[in-house]
């Protein structure tokens, strides 16, 4: 058994491994087939319709047809790529985002059926497996940058800078409030923090960590509302507009297989892992905590944290760029921060004043309590201001060659056209009549919305 982490895999061998390496393959691949359904069955319940029900019982069969429609796709290649870096692109962003369920416990020891074999749930742990989770989120950046890079064109560059420095903000707030977890477990061991939620979940003193990691994961997964490297000025596929056929789905496999990760990583660390919940966990003296049960309670919490994703594409709206960016930046990361500091404090007095257990949860209880209120009650931050005392700037949209909306504290002109009233309409299109204008000459520049004489006259 190796040292720091609960689970003991000594009684593994090789082919023990092996085909736990694949049946976590095969159970990533038939759930985000599941994913894709559930997704679209949600959101269309949301939406008072009836969603996918054609093809198979209740419409399962849909996703399994998309994914052939893609397998048999035409595979277009762009001319301008470089072919060997957008063909690696996307197989690095699957080979990373299948990394991640090798360290997660599905569940404890459990018993293969019709043998007496017992082995853990688990393909893996190490003392620092959660550290390795992130590491496989960092090199997944890679795939996306690459991708949008290797295309040689415009859209897919905007897209994947974007989108890299979206990942990269957030998974700093993310690992900021995962060190609240290693604080409290005492391990970065997945299979240990597991097991030292036996009393309590870490979700409940740790609320203000985990409302960060919630809101980290759906940044970091590109997820509405924060897909803004698929469309922000752009109703576009962002860095993955040049792809098509298998190198889209690859892509689009990895999206949906990193919200599994951050799902399994948010059960495992804060919601329990396998464990039941309270007052299930005491029913049969811990029966439901043993074996295939165990099995069963992740998965349950798995889709529960799934069907977030989907609730909150459902409902919100997109963020503008520099909002979100700015959350992320000045909100986020200085209240993870600033938790984990508590945190380490706590933990530092209770092993030189020995504090109770439940004095530590009052003690987390109340800061939380005061953020709140620091965030609930700071001052709004004032307006900017024009060149005079007071007054909005006023923003001229085509000063640099191509139009840009207007920042908060900056308003357009009044436009020509929405002052000019009909009787001047007419008056401009008989001018623009009598010169003899076309469609393209200065005239009809000048009467904006004159291209014909019957658009205005009505003739």
């Amino acid at each position: 058994m190796i040292p720091g982490i609960a689970a003991d895999f000594s009684q593994d061998t090789i082919w023990t491994t092996v085909v736990k390496a694949v049946l976590i393959v095969v159970f990533l691949l038939t759930s985000v087939l599941f994913a894709i359904w559930f997704e679209r069955k949600v959101v269309a319940r949301m939406q008072v319709r009836p969603g996918p029900n054609w093809h198979g019982p209740f419409g399962l069969l849909q996703s399994l047809a998309d994914a052939m429609k893609l397998l048999l796709k035409e595979d277009l290649t762009v001319t301008a790529a470089d072919k060997f870096t957008y063909l690696l692109a996307p197989m690095i962003s699957v080979f990373c985002s299948l990394l991640v369920f090798a360290v997660v416990p599905f569940g404890p020891e459990v018993t293969i059926p019709f043998t007496d074999y017992s082995t853990p749930a688990q393909l893996t742990d190490f003392p620092v497996a959660v550290l390795y989770v992130l590491a496989c989120a960092s090199l997944g950046v890679y795939g996306i940058v690459l991708g949008g890079w290797s295309s040689g064109s415009t859209y897919p560059l905007l897209g994947a800078v974007r989108s890299t420095a979206q990942v990269i903000s957030y998974e700093l707030a993310m690992g900021l409030s995962l060190v609240s977890v290693f604080l409290m477990a005492g391990s970065m061991s997945t299979s240990q923090i597991v097991d030292s939620q036996t009393r309590l979940w870490w979700f409940i003193p740790l609320l203000p960590a985990f409302v960060v990691y919630v809101i980290s994961m759906v940044g970091e997964t590109n997820r509405l509302p924060f897909d803004l490297p698929e469309a922000e000025g752009e109703l576009v596929s962002g860095y993955m507009t040049e792809y098509s056929s298998m190198k889209f789905a690859w892509f689009f496999l990895a999206e949906y297989i990193n919200m599994l990760n951050v799902s399994a990583v948010a059960v495992t660390l804060f919601l329990g892992g396998w464990r039941a919940p309270w007052p299930l966990s005491a029913v049969g003296a811990g029966m439901l905590n043993e074996g295939w049960w165990a099995v069963l309670w992740f998965l349950v919490k798995l889709w529960a944290v799934m069907f977030v994703f989907v609730w909150v594409r459902g409902t919100l709206l997109r963020l503008r760029y520099d909002q979100f960016m700015v959350f992320g930046w000045k909100v986020l990361i200085p209240v993870a921060l600033s938790f984990a500091v508590v945190v380490a404090l706590i933990q530092w007095a209770n092993r030189v004043v020995e504090l109770p257990f439940t004095a530590t949860l009052w003690v987390i209880g109340g800061v939380f309590a005061v953020l709140l209120a620091l965030v609930w009650f700071w001052p709004e931050k004032p307006r900017p201001i024009g060149r005079k005392g007071g007054e909005e700037a006023v923003l001229d949209a085509f000063a640099d060659g191509y139009p840009v909306p207007p920042l908060p504290g900056q308003t357009l002109p009044p436009s020509p056209r929405g002052r000019r009233t009909p009787i001047e309409h007419d008056a401009a299109g008989a001018v623009a009549d009598a010169a003899g204008a076309g469609p393209g000459s200065a005239a009809t520049e000048t009467g904006g919305v004159l291209q014909k004489k019957g658009r205005v006259t009505g003739e």
